[in-house]
């Protein structure tokens, strides 16, 4: 199976949000891809950055999602599209999976915040896995990922083969430009990649923002650890890798011996 990770450039309003998320979701499609995600809270943009966040009430979030679905159905991809969901409780950070008919198959919200994001978001409760044609996967979002990899793991223990992981590290104005997967000098999130992918023996599809400085690349970790292909660093646009999903067996996190059995 072919996967996609879009990782669009900021968008400055809602419609040029919509116009790149439709634009890539063409672009992931013809290049035979299944399935497409997209990075963290892209529309609005994700709060506590240096991201000018775009208005959103809950109009906006309507607006969005039906213009993902019609994407979706339009080039025939699945898409995961990351967005601002306002819930009763307040704003979460979530992933919609839409289906290439254009049908929302489920949400997965950000259950663990980062300590940055305590002011602007309250997190998700629940944690599900997805399958499409022979693909299981399940979605961590940013923070998750990095700090908690018991979030991956659960995943990879309900017969994940893929665990997508949106996310936002950067900025689109000011750093350090990175030169190569996995420096030693560079920020750890590349290497936490790797060990989600092979301490559980799994695919790990990681996609940042089109940042100018990102601290992470979009990538693709395949099960032993090793990353396939990463978009060039400062640069948006679609990545696409074919994974052999017989390869991603989760051996080792079928292994666990849980201290109880809700882990």
């Amino acid at each position: 199976m072919i996967i996609a990770l879009a990782a669009p450039p900021v968008a400055n309003s809602i419609d040029e949000g919509i116009g790149h998320v439709t634009r890539m979701q063409a672009e992931a499609a013809a290049a035979d891809a299944r399935i497409v995600c997209f990075p963290e809270a892209y529309l609005p943009g994700l709060r506590g950055t240096d991201i000018s966040v775009l208005p959103f009430d809950e109009n906006d979030e309507a607006n969005v999602l039906a213009a993902a679905q019609i994407g979706a159905r339009n080039a025939n991809i699945t898409t995961i599209f990351c967005h601002e969901h306002l819930a009763a409780s307040g704003r979460q950070i979530a992933a919609t999976v839409i289906d290439n008919n254009g049908t929302i198959l489920g949400v997965q919200t950000k259950n663990q915040l980062a300590p940055s994001e305590d002011p602007h978001y309250v997190p998700g409760t629940e944690r599900r896995v997805f399958t499409i044609d022979s693909l299981t996967f399940g979605i961590v979002i940013c923070h998750e990922g990095w700090r908690y990899p018991e979030t991956v793991r659960w995943a990879a223990r309900r017969g994940a083969q893929v665990v997508f992981h949106p996310h936002h590290t950067g900025s689109d104005t000011t750093g350090v430009e990175l030169a190569q997967f996995g420096d030693a000098r560079a920020p750890y999130y590349e290497k936490a990649m790797m060990m989600r992918s092979i301490e559980n023996r799994i695919y790990f599809a990681s996609v940042n923002y089109g940042l100018r400085y990102p601290e992470s690349a979009t990538c693709v970790i395949d099960p032993d650890g090793a990353c396939m292909r990463h978009l060039p660093y400062g640069t948006p646009g679609v990545l696409t890798v074919q994974v052999d999903l017989a390869v991603a067996d989760g051996l080792y996190a079928r292994r666990l011996t849980p201290l109880d059995e809700s882990t």
